[in-house]
């Protein structure tokens, strides 16, 4: 490691201003802050110090994501290989996985950090560290089959136009992986919805391929439920891609069609430990949506008109995105609530608005989405109300000497 400073070191003036390479500081300071913590402190005026900087935070995120996306992976090959009734093994199975997914996680990553290298490099400002997640982010909630090119315009209408033009990292005021989301759902809707997109079943990089069977279907269980005419939900059944009932096991432990990050709720449990042990992740926003999301859905289980609205809690936790928006999108301390009243109040509606999207709404069963961004563009109105109580609630308290 101390070799790797010295080379730094070394280096550095010709980064520097009047160096051969000035213009390209911002790029240099980036790499060297990824690798080491800034040797330079505050010179003035009240800071707080920390180790752990706005990367460092950000690369545990990442780690916490990584269950996540290791079992998508892994489910990515097992419907390919069961839609085309073959066996890979283990290691097959997650290798097609991981060759499916790897080029649209490369995608994001060139096309988001070129443009905000870019800007940084025109500004003369450091390179902000923000879409080290975000890069991860937006493959992990986009359906499998997402050509390439559409990732790549999506990752760029989002960070220049969801971000950038706010002022960069820290300004923005709806989350930029679900921006780049909702924009292919709305640009492109065919290849964001249907039964088509959640199950590769084409060959990857020579891996897999074959004739599906028969009785395949890749429409997600909440896909299934949203056209289904049942009328009591006891009378309907998840089914798999080949027809075979899905168990609450094969839910929780994500063997069913879905985006690579969103299926397997066990591994978003282990990132939202991570998140909260190391205080990254708010556990208020987290349980403050299950709890919105519980109260909704138990009051629709009263009035129950359809198998939807009948629909016990735990199918709606499991399925779709509701958990991975919990712990990894309600979360985002840049667009959600800052007040630790106002986190509560935050997770809460958006649990109820994503109920009721899934509910009312057959075109889109999912409703995550849509609840997240809504309610980042009143998170700041929330925030303000809670403030506001509190100064007048203190003023009160103030004033009480004086009337005695």
């Amino acid at each position: 490691m101390m070799s790797l400073r010295k080379f730094l070191d070394k280096i550095k003036p010709n980064f520097e201003e009047g160096g051969k390479f000035h213009w390209l500081y911002s790029t240099y300071d980036a790499f060297e802050t990824f690798l080491y913590v800034p040797a330079t402190t505050s010179k003035s005026g009240v800071h707080i110090h920390d180790a752990r900087d706005s990367k460092r935070t950000m690369v545990i995120v990442i780690i916490a994501l990584i269950p996540a996306l290791l079992m998508g992976m892994y489910n990515v090959g097992y419907q390919h290989y069961l839609a085309i009734n073959t066996q890979a093994g283990f290691w097959g199975t997650f290798l097609y996985g991981f060759l499916a997914i790897l080029p649209q996680i490369v995608v994001s990553y060139v096309v988001g950090l070129g443009i905000e290298f870019a800007m940084a490099q025109v500004k003369k400002e450091e390179v902000a560290e923000g879409f080290l997640v975000s890069g991860l982010l937006i493959p992990m909630i986009m359906p499998v089959d997402t050509p390439l090119w559409m990732i790549a315009v999506a990752t760029a209408f989002s960070v220049i136009f969801a971000k950038e033009v706010f002022g960069g990292t820290g300004y923005n005021i709806f989350n930029v992986a679900l921006i780049a989301r909702a924009f292919l759902f709305f640009a492109y809707p065919s290849k964001m919805s249907g039964d088509q997109v959640w199950v590769r079943t084409a060959d990857t990089f020579g891996l897999g391929g074959g004739n599906v069977v028969d009785s395949f279907s890749g429409a997600t269980p909440l896909g299934q439920l949203a056209v289904s005419d049942a009328a009591r939900f006891g009378d309907f059944t998840f089914q798999g891609i080949t027809g075979n009932p899905l168990s609450l096991w094969d839910m929780f432990v994500g063997l069913i069609p879905g985006s690579v990050g969103e299926v397997s709720t066990l591994a978003i449990l282990l990132g939202a430990v991570l998140l909260i042990i190391t205080g990254v992740g708010s556990w208020k926003t987290m349980i403050s949506v299950f709890l919105g999301g519980l109260f909704t859905i138990l009051l629709l289980n009263l009035f129950a008109l359809n198998a939807s609205m009948e629909m016990p809690p735990q199918y709606h936790f499991l399925l779709g995105g509701f958990a991975f928006g919990a712990v990894f999108m309600a979360t985002d301390p840049v667009t959600s609530a800052r007040t630790e009243k106002g986190k509560w109040i935050f997770g809460f509606l958006i649990g109820v608005v994503a109920i009721l999207i899934r509910i009312f709404n057959p075109g889109y069963p999912e409703g995550m989405m849509l609840a997240i961004l809504f309610m980042n563009a009143f998170a700041p109105l929330i925030d303000f109300y809670v403030v506001d109580a509190n100064i007048k609630r203190r003023l009160k308290r103030a004033a009480l000497p004086n009337n005695h």
